[in-house]
């Protein structure tokens, strides 16, 4: 990538869903991007992202759930030999089910690597340039979820509740220099992240979901406005976060159990 006069933005897990939003978002305001998943689509994404030669974006097919991975899109970032004004730490996964009966180890330990550990191993690769620089802007893409115990999604709630902490004490940390932090948490989003969960079957699977484009575009508009965090989607979602912040745990995991359930689409 050669230097352009536009920023630069890094995204992860933009092949669909939230991801390619907010990859759309910075390219509409003018960003150059370096994007990021492990699918081929991520190809895809990267045509559609690029505005008649207004823009550069690279695309790099990389599993993040592999420590490998994220060093081939740390090296990818550092070939461009241009700095980061912007990342989006974006790609994630879930399960659904029963952890103790259904669930197999190997895809909750993928939740863990995909969520949580590639989210802080990207970030302990970029955040020390930017702070070196004193310059820069950093979303973590958490969730509602985070708010709550996560029962059928034990790991997956768990895993967004690390990325929320994660977020709010590098903002802390970082309070004194030119690196802002801002976490977007979305509730249920018209992605493929259900179905990929193996949650078709669940009330939260059937049921009506936010749009990622204005999940994005809130997230995008809170990044830039250096917000601490936004609960993005629906003002049904909205209402959702409000809530989380004052019913007890207990609840709100007898709530999260009637919606994730295995079965309860048919209850």
């Amino acid at each position: 990538m050669t230097s352009t006069m536009n920023p630069f933005a890094v995204v992860t897990g933009a092949s669909s869903g939230i991801g390619f939003e907010l990859a759309r978002q910075f390219a509409e305001h003018g960003y150059d991007l370096l994007i990021a998943a492990e699918d081929d689509a991520i190809e895809e994404a990267a045509t559609a992202l690029r505005r008649d030669g207004q823009n550069q974006v690279v695309a790099v097919r990389a599993d993040l759930a592999q420590f490998d991975g994220v060093e081939a899109v740390y090296a990818a970032v550092l070939e461009t030999g241009r700095p980061i004004d912007a990342i989006a730490l974006n790609a994630g996964r879930g399960i659904g089910g029963d952890f103790v009966r259904e669930t197999p180890l190997a895809d909750e330990l993928n939740v863990i690597d995909v969520n949580v550990t590639s989210t802080v191993h990207l970030a302990k690769r970029v955040l020390p340039d930017m702070v070196a620089r004193d310059s820069g802007q950093v979303l973590f893409t958490s969730s509602i979820a985070s708010t709550m115990p996560g029962t059928y999604q034990a790991v997956y709630n768990a895993s967004k509740s690390f990325v929320q902490s994660f977020a709010e004490a590098l903002r802390a940390e970082l309070k004194d220099t030119g690196v802002t932090v801002t976490s977007l948490m979305p509730g249920p989003t018209d992605t493929n992240f259900f179905h990929r969960a193996d949650m078709d079957d669940t009330r939260v699977g059937a049921s009506k979901k936010d749009d990622p484009a204005v999940v994005a575009k809130q997230g995008f508009d809170a990044l830039m406005k250096d917000k601490e965090k936004v609960v993005a989607g629906s003002v049904k979602t909205k209402v959702q976060g409000a809530a989380s912040k004052v019913m007890p745990d207990k609840a709100k995991a007898e709530m999260h159990r009637k919606m994730a359930e295995p079965g309860s689409a048919d209850k």
